[in-house]
């Protein structure tokens, strides 16, 4: 929903298996000099020799290492899968199985469903209806709203409960209303794919298809009232905290009172409503739309949650629309992927747990650990000196960087699923039984202190993030590995791959989102007018320089979902490179590695790590709902700003890869 954690999409050094962290020349393309474009003077030759495969929707040095991540992932599942000696490893087990049993998943086709099925066809009126939304929000099946746990923006100690705008089947609500022809096509698909998904669950097809025009009217009557990805970045626009009482007379259409007992949240509290106007135009459609469409509706979001763990006609179909139409995915991924998949996110500290005792050593956290540090003080330094910031907002600003704090690796203390009931059963009903125990835990929190040991990725996952709630870095085991992360890899290398990784996750406390939150993690207004203008100046030239890149087609980079991002790409450089730099200081002067100098290798590292081969139907869809730019713009945009990079490659004056003076931006 409106979680205010922010993190990279994907970032790994890109080397073959088994391979140390090193700069490779025949990745390059010589015919592209450095001056005219970085990234594919870097890339070129990978580019060209490294074709996407056809169950991917982009390859690149993410897809490497998330590859290798998955086999030895893959390796405990299947262990533990034939013979589990903890409950622990029972659990995971269980999971896995249950999803590879293909011969009884296709036996049992739609049946898993059919009570579902049967209370959603005996809706009748609106109290059984908003009956049936309670039920299927238990099980995270978020329509028509989403309601959740929130760390409390403006008390940061206290979890309330959050309530915000959700239940489209589109990837965002821009989706139902572009007028282009691929958007009128893409809307007519989806449509077929729904009433597709209809006739499996039984319809005959004249009632399918009306069945799918009735939900795709009311999800574009949703869709109306919904906020844009740009106006879902104001975390002070998106909090309105209300009473029950208030909740009530703004929809009055929905009974709150009965929804919350029957999700079985006794004591709601006060609610921080993000989208008042779209909750207002819900409840409209409560009356205005009938009770034979709203069932269609249900039943079409709980088809659509369930498809993936069904029958293979129910998979294939929902790959048709979600994988080859909305991202141009060829082909599927094998199936112990996608079960594989689905285990990490319904029981990943379950699975996490097994995964770090084999594959996380403790070196790796060690020298992360003094990484990190030295990005710290870089970062201080800079603040230290920005000429832009005043003094005021620099103390508190240097509070914030102070109060950091760094996860590494796993969470200190484990997720028991023990409540939740897996079993070998069904692979549907325990995704059914997770999603319900997850909801009730997540409950549970509404009204208590915050838990701030709690991580938000599991374990192996190949990811980073900042939280700015709880002003925290987090590095999972997953994304601390060779080639990402290479205790003995070449200095230069690891301050351009994961040093640049953790200098962006450590600005975005700083950026046009982050900035908003205090040392502690409040909704505050913690800045003077002179800096904020200041900040925010810088932030519009960003923009626009981002806003003026084509991404596909007819498609520019959107700057305003991107500022946050782009940002933090160009501060985590330059905070890396800094720390680099005074790495370097206390050692002899180092000598070239394969012709390039340490300052070199930071930014062919830095080059390397996003070279990506995408699909175009893939690469649409991410610039439409993606907070992060194109692979390409990560390289060529902030490097263009930076005169160190100039420096080191000896960019001339007018050069695509650096920018006149006077358009040059630097903000940390």
């Amino acid at each position: 929903m409106r979680k205010h954690i922010t993190w990279m999409a994907a970032i790994l050094l890109p080397i073959a298996a088994g391979v140390r962290a090193e700069v490779d020349l025949k990745n390059f393309d010589p015919a592209v000099k450095p001056q005219d474009d970085f990234y594919q003077h870097v890339n070129g030759g990978w580019l060209k020799a490294n074709p996407i495969p056809a169950e991917q929707t982009s390859w690149g040095a993410f897809n490497e290492i998330d590859e290798r991540n998955k086999a030895n992932l893959r390796k405990i599942l299947e262990r533990v899968a034939a013979k589990s000696t903890t409950p622990v490893e029972k659990i995971v087990g269980d999971f896995y199985g249950s999803g590879m049993d293909e011969a009884a998943i296709d036996a049992a086709g739609i049946k898993p469903l059919q009570p579902d099925l049967a209370r959603i066809a005996a809706i009748k009126d609106g109290p059984s209806l908003q009956a049936e939304i309670a039920r299927l929000h238990r099980r995270v099946i978020r329509v028509p709203f989403v309601l959740e746990s929130e760390q409390d923006p403006k008390n940061s100690t206290m979890i309330i409960t959050a309530i915000g705008q959700g239940g489209l089947g589109l990837p965002e609500r821009d989706y139902y209303f572009r007028d282009d022809e691929k958007s009128k096509k893409l809307r007519a698909d989806y449509a077929a794919h729904i009433a597709k998904l209809f006739e499996l669950a039984g319809d005959v097809p004249a009632n399918a298809k009306a069945s799918a025009q009735a939900v795709v009217r009311l999800e574009t009557a949703l869709a109306e009232g919904s906020k844009k990805r740009v106006e879902l970045r104001d975390p002070v626009a998106n909090y309105n905290r209300m009473t029950v009482n208030e909740l009530q007379k703004l929809t009055p259409n929905f009974n709150w009172r009965n929804y919350f007992a029957a999700i079985g949240l006794d004591r709601p509290g006060d609610i921080d409503v993000g989208q008042p106007g779209y909750l207002k135009a819900m409840d409209e459609q409560l009356t205005a739309t009938s009770i034979y469409d709203w069932r269609s509706y249900l039943r079409w979001h709980l088809l659509h949650a369930s498809a993936p763990y069904l029958s293979a006609a129910f998979v294939e179909e929902n790959f048709a629309f979600y994988g080859k139409t909305l991202t141009g995915q060829q082909k599927m991924r094998e199936r112990w992927k996608r079960v594989l998949q689905r285990v990490d996110g319904s029981v990943g500290e379950a699975l996490g747990q097994l995964y770090t005792a084999e594959y996380f050593p403790a070196e790796s956290k060690a020298q992360v650990l003094k990484l990190v540090g030295n990005l710290q003080v870089a970062l201080r330094e800079r603040l230290k000196t920005l000429p832009w910031m005043d003094e005021a907002t620099r103390g508190e600003a240097l509070k914030k960087l102070d109060a950091f704090t760094v996860k590494i690796g796993y969470p200190d203390k484990w997720i028991d699923y023990a409540p939740a009931g897996i079993a070998r059963d069904s692979f549907v009903l325990n995704v059914q039984r997770a999603s319900e125990f997850g909801f009730r835990r997540d409950l549970a929190k509404i009204g208590k202190p915050v838990d701030r040991a709690e991580w938000a990725m599991t374990p192996p996952t190949v990811n980073a993030y900042y939280n700015p709630q709880l002003n925290e870095v987090v590095f999972p085991a997953g994304i601390l590995q060779p080639p990402f992360f290479d205790p003995k890899a070449d200095e230069a290398v690891n301050y351009g791959g994961i040093g640049g990784v953790i200098g962006h996750e450590m600005t975005h406390g700083f950026d046009d989102q982050g900035r908003q939150f205090d040392a502690v993690g409040n909704l505050t207004d913690w800045w003077t007018k002179e800096s904020s203008d200041q900040f925010t100046a810088r932030s519009a030239r960003i923009i626009k320089q981002f806003s003026a890149y084509v991404a596909i087609d007819d498609l520019k980079v959107n700057g305003e979902l991107t500022q946050g991002e782009n940002i933090a790409d160009l501060g985590g450089l330059k905070i890396a490179y800094a720390a680099l730099q005074a790495a370097l200081k206390e050692k002899p002067a180092p000598e070239k590695i394969d012709g390039f100098t340490p300052s070199q290798r930071f930014f062919l590292s830095w080059g390397t790590i996003w070279r990506t081969n995408q699909r175009p139907e893939t690469a649409r869809l991410y610039v439409q709902t993606d907070p992060h730019s194109p692979a390409q713009y990560r390289v060529i945009g902030p490097l263009a700003n930076l005169e160190e990079f100039a420096a080191a490659f000896a960019i001339p004056e007018g050069s695509r890869m650096r920018r006149a003076k006077a358009e040059r931006v630097e903000i940390w």
